[in-house]
């Protein structure tokens, strides 16, 4: 018995299974699909005659009936034929009977789960939903959607026929939002309809996903039943699944290796495996398996091809590292790895100067090697190419960095052989004639780099007054080095001689340096007839032969002797001072309070002992910096901080304190390139906190491990941290205030008086080395104003460094750059109108100049105009954009200065920018060589800001775009001069944010971003624009994904800071920390460590957390000694008195 139908006379079928029953219309005479000439699409819902009455009420009330389902069909059961075997009869009758069961179970359980899931309905959801409603079978609306999506409520089972869903997945009523569980499917329906995009489709998910991958292995097995309508769990599994066919529509990349030529068709490789290749439109289908066959055979085919090219060989390891994510066994990893040391070890063998292989090399060996395996891998390297500096850096970072294995002494010693092998590198190139090749400078950039990781390496173990006399040492030996043909050995035995007999070094009181100390010896002994004259073919080669200890005493035979005897005691002396040195110690434990005569092994209980101790140890890290002389019995005239009666504890801490020459005499090499010398002097500076311009591009390596091996935030950096973070406290609507210099201020110091004077001292005498160098003098008047203001404990209006400032142009009244750095100076204490007496006295004073002076001269008229436009800002009536605009025509004019009296005319401003248009034409030769000097860089501002001033703001930023695509991307990556210019340009874009629109702001920005990105300005501007315009979400995505393509320490900072100045969630500023500290260059800063100790101890006030961070950081930087200070002084009441003790 079958169910009624619905007859055809009365209406028709919406997909009935023939075509059109109405023979007379002709399939091929309609243009229209046959499937869209059903007349199903003509119908008119109202002829259906049980339409209205299947659709079923949204909701009951009690006076309603309530909705009754009718009976279903019945069926009269067809009776079967007897069967020839009865146990056959018997085996369908058990079959049918545990069908049967099996179907009520199941019944029973969905009633039983649907009872269940009722009561975690969310409101909201329609009453009908837990109903269990069957509906007549015929033809009707369905205005529930599909009842499978109501997860907590029991399925309503609809009769078969064809239904309309008008109501959208219920699962969102359920959950109130998507079901974070369910991964969307969806078919392509032609592949060949689609557009060739430049991107993956369907992307792999991850291995390390948060579900269990074992339970939902059998859902591959066979048929796949979806639990829901559109998505579920199931799916995610078979995504997941190696085996699936992904359809990626990509673009057929660009090759790794730079074609010879352009094929002029492309080939259309034929299927394989399978996979659907197609090349026309770059659209692949292939499985997980299908890719690793297919890229690793191409990857083959390019390491055959183009055996010399670094890209392939480098991709095909890193193709080794992701096809090694994807497996679970670790034997399985470690066979990849095997498999990706051996590619590399091929390629090495093909590119034995590899830097980059190389690297990759040895960093897969540490994966596999033990420490002494990698430690002699590492030796064979470096004998090989000892004159490779990233080398040699990676192999002390590994050094430095094993905590197990830490000595100071080893890595003292790894340091020396560094040193040495580059050195050797450079004089070896010397001797060849090429003292002014590129790659003598950036191997002496080099050179200089590793020593000033030695000098920081040696501060931060405690070893000041040793990194105090390698500075010393170094610049001496290298700048002030005697004008004459030495040997190394006799430059060696002259400069030993210089530092054992107590003449003043660098930085010290009456510092003459070695060259003019040398010559006046010289002279007092030639005087008093006490020295012979030794002079021989190439110049005076010094005491040679007998050595220089008894040759400096020849007149005076007592005193020689004793020194004579002396020397020859010298070890017995150095192993006798163990009994002082004890004898300091336990005098040091007594005015301590620790009990001299108690047990070892007795614990200190009395908390205010490790207080002094600590106390003691930080003011002698701030006091006993300064390394003393050996017969002089002081060090630079700086008086020690200690009572009278204590003198021989004094005079056995100062023994201590003497640097030997053999101390140092590993360390000294000779420069020969300027850039390297006033590299080695800017950094020099740096370290000991002096304020300098940067002194290299911030993309260069020097920066980025200056950056890394600091322990304290520089001022720089600092003051654009809080700028950021007063900028986005401002732009909330209700601000926080928490405690920022609980952060800045724990990982930041402040210079004393004695290394401010040591600085002003060592500057001063530079000078002689840098004559007319405007960046060492504006450091120094830097370093006079906190001097003389820490000496008057009072700031005024009075110019601190006028004195110096005048003292020094007295003896060089022709350096005009010395002239603008005072008027700025000047300036800057609000002393306008002595500014501007000095700068129109300066520029007028230009005529008759030599040509090399004369190429500062546009700085000079640059910083006046820029003083004017700060007055501008300032005071709103004033007439400073007059000033600006005459002091710019007489540049960009080219006409004789004269002071200020009238605005200038229309012709004098056409002639100006006709003169700037012409001097930047000139430039665009040298820009396109690369050959970008100071004064070029500064007459493109000049320019910008003379149209600004005359035109508008958009013909000034016009200047400067037109002056970047003067020279190539690459170029504007790693020139100071160009990323000098860069930041004028953001600063304008950030002045007259206002004016100009958000989007070519942003644009700017991001792009500088892109090619600055270890640059703190970067992240200021775009911090700071985007708290005004932009949501803090689209901020924190911005910056993870410049995480992702360029981890710093700069913006971990930035980041961690913007988080703070939200009020972020511990969570996440926790995750940052983390994230940061997963990097492997990133674990090895002490700055970031201290970063976190602090946050965990004073803002978070976590003290389980603050102890696991002390002791991984201790792990992580095991030669920082001012981390364990720090445990004494600030974390002590958060760690029990054994682990103290210990």
């Amino acid at each position: 018995m079958e169910p009624s139908r619905i007859s055809p006379a009365n209406s028709s079928s919406l997909f009935p299974l023939t075509s059109n029953p109405n023979p007379n219309t002709s399939s091929t005479s309609n243009t229209n699909p046959q499937w869209l000439s059903n007349p199903s699409y003509t119908l008119e819902l109202s002829s259906l005659p049980s339409a209205s009455a299947a659709v079923p009420p949204l909701y009951y009330s009690s006076d309603d009936e309530p909705f009754t389902r009718p009976d279903p069909p019945s069926y009269d059961l067809v009776g079967s034929a007897p069967s020839d075997s009865d146990s056959d009869g018997d085996r369908r009758s058990l079959k049918r009977k545990e069908k049967k069961r099996r179907k009520k179970k199941r019944r029973r359980e969905s009633e039983k789960e649907g009872s269940e899931r009722e009561a975690f309905r969310k409101p909201g959801v329609l009453d009908w939903a837990g109903s269990e409603t069957k509906l007549a079978k015929g033809y009707h609306f369905d205005v529930h959607g599909d009842q499978d999506n109501l997860v907590y409520g029991s399925e309503t089972k609809l009769a078969k026929g064809y239904h309309f869903d008008v109501h959208g997945d219920q699962d969102n009523l359920v959950y109130g939002s998507l079901y974070r569980m369910d991964v969307p499917r969806y078919r392509l329906h032609s592949q060949s309809d689609m557009p060739v995009i430049n991107f993956q489709l369907f992307r792999r998910r991850p291995s390390n996903l948060s579900m269990d991958i074992d339970g939902d292995v059998d859902i591959i097995d066979s048929k796949l039943k979806t639990a829901g309508r559109y998505c579920s769990v199931n799916y995610s599994t078979l995504e997941r699944h190696k085996g699936l066919k992904h359809v990626k529509i990509v673009n057929k990349m660009s090759s790794l290796v730079p074609g010879e030529y352009i094929p002029l068709i492309e080939l259309h490789s034929p299927p394989e495996n399978g996979s659907n290749l197609s090349s026309t439109k770059g659209d692949i289908e292939e499985s997980w398996e299908d890719e690793v066959f297919r890229r690793t055979r191409e990857l083959n085919k390019m390491s055959r091809d183009f055996p010399h090219d670094e890209k392939v060989w480098l991709a095909f390891a890193e193709f080794q590292d992701k096809l090694a994510s994807t497996q679970l066994q670790k034997a399985a990893r470690l066979q990849t790895l095997e498999k990706k040391i051996s590619i590399l070890e091929k390629a090495v063998d093909i590119n034995p100067d590899s830097e980059e292989l190389l690297l990759c090399l040895m960093k897969s060996y540490r994966e596999r090697d033990s420490r002494d395996v990698l430690m002699e891998r590492w030796k064979k390297v470096l004998m090989l190419h000892s004159d490779n500096v990233t080398l040699w850096k990676e192999f002390l970072i590994i050094c430095q960095g094993e905590f197990s294995q830490f000595k100071v002494s080893d890595i003292r010693r790894t340091y020396a052989h560094a040193i040495q092998a580059l050195s050797s590198a450079c004089d070896k190139l010397c001797r060849q004639g090429w003292s002014k090749d590129p790659s003598l400078v950036q191997l002496e950039l080099g050179l200089v780099d590793m020593f000033i990781n030695l000098c920081r390496f040696e501060w931060q173990t405690g070893y000041q007054e040793l990194a105090t006399g390698l500075f010393q040492a170094e610049i001496e030996y290298s700048l002030f080095c005697p004008s004459m043909l030495l040997s190394a050995e006799s430059k060696r035995r002259l400069f030993e001689h210089f530092w054992s007999h107590g003449g003043a070094r660098l930085g010290e009181d009456g510092a003459l340096g070695w060259s003019i100390w040398l010559t006046n010896e010289q002279q007092q002994k030639t005087l008093s007839g006490e020295f012979p004259h030794e002079t021989e073919i190439g110049g005076w080669t010094g005491w040679s032969d007998p050595p220089s200890k008894k040759i400096a005493f020849a007149g005076r035979p007592e005193q020689s002797e004793e020194h004579a005897m002396d020397n020859e005691n010298t070890d017995e002396k150095l192993d006798d001072e163990d009994v002082p040195l004890n004898d300091d110690v336990e005098s040091l434990l007594k005015r301590l309070g620790v009990n001299v005569d108690a047990e070892p092994h007795n614990e200190i209980k009395d908390a205010k002992t490790w207080n002094r101790w600590a106390e003691e140890e930080l003011s002698r890290d701030a006091d006993q910096w300064m390394p003393v002389h050996n017969h002089s019995g002081n060090h630079g005239n700086f008086s020690p901080a200690y009572a009278k009666e204590n003198q021989d504890i004094e005079d056995n801490e100062q023994l201590s304190r003497v640097i030997l020459f053999e101390e140092v005499n590993d360390y000294l090499f000779s420069l020969h390139s300027e850039e390297a010398r006033f590299s080695l002097v800017s950094q020099f500076i740096d370290f000991y906190g002096g304020k300098i311009n940067r002194w290299t591009c911030t993309n260069n390596s020097s920066w980025i491990e200056k950056l890394l091996s600091l322990e304290t935030i520089p001022n720089s950096i600092s003051e654009d941290l809080r700028v950021v973070f007063e900028v986005v406290n401002r732009a909330q609507s209700s601000p926080i205030n928490p405690n920022l210099e609980l952060l800045l201020g724990s990982t930041h110091k402040l210079l004393n008086n004695n290394m401010m004077k040591f600085l002003r001292n060592a500057i001063l005498l530079l000078l002689n080395v840098f004559p007319r160098n405007h960046i060492l003098q504006e450091s120094l008047l830097a370093i006079e104003d906190l001097f003389m203001n820490k000496i008057k404990s009072s700031t005024c209006a009075v110019n601190p460094s006028r004195c110096l400032a005048k003292n020094l142009l007295k003896n060089d009244r022709q350096d005009l750059l010395l002239c603008g750095v005072y008027a700025r100076n000047e300036a800057n204490y609000g002393n306008i109108d002595i500014a501007r007496k000095i700068y129109d006295m300066a520029i007028s004073s230009t005529d008759g100049l030599p040509p090399d002076l004369m190429e500062y001269v546009p700085l000079l008229y640059f910083w006046y105009a820029e003083m004017e436009m700060e007055i501008c800002r300032s005071a709103s009536n004033s007439d400073s954009p007059q000033r600006a605009v005459h002091i710019l025509c007489c540049l960009g004019g080219n006409i004789k200065y004269t002071p200020f009296k009238s605005r200038p005319s229309g012709l004098q401003i056409l002639r100006a920018r006709q003169g700037f248009k012409e001097q930047i034409k000139v430039l665009q030769s040298a820009w396109a060589l690369g050959d970008i000097k100071e004064y070029s860089v500064v007459l493109i501002c000049a320019a910008s800001l003379f149209e600004a001033l005359v035109t508008g703001l958009a013909s000034g930023i016009e200047v400067i775009e037109e002056a970047f695509s003067m020279t190539l991307p690459e170029r504007r990556t790693w020139s100071l001069q160009l990323e000098t210019l860069w930041i004028y340009y953001i600063g304008i874009l950030q002045k007259h944010l206002k004016e100009l629109s958000f989007t070519k702001v942003w644009e700017s920005i991001a792009k500088g971003l892109r090619l600055y990105p270890y640059n703190p300005k970067s992240f200021t501007s775009v911090v700071e624009v985007s708290s005004l315009y932009i949501v803090p979400h689209k901020v924190r995505m911005l910056l993870d994904e410049c995480f992702q393509r360029k981890p710093s320490l700069v913006l971990c900072l930035f980041a961690l800071l913007f988080e703070l100045s939200k009020n972020g969630s511990s969570h996440r500023i926790r995750g940052l920390f983390e994230k940061a500290l997963a990097n492997d260059q990133l674990q090895k800063s002490v700055l970031l460590w201290r970063f976190y100790l602090a946050y965990e101890a004073d803002l978070a006030h976590n003290p389980s957390a603050t102890r696991r961070i002390f002791f991984r950081a201790v792990h992580a930087c095991p030669w920082d000694s001012p981390l364990l200070l720090h445990l004494y002084s600030d974390l002590r009441p958060l760690f029990e008195p054994p682990i103290l003790n210990s």
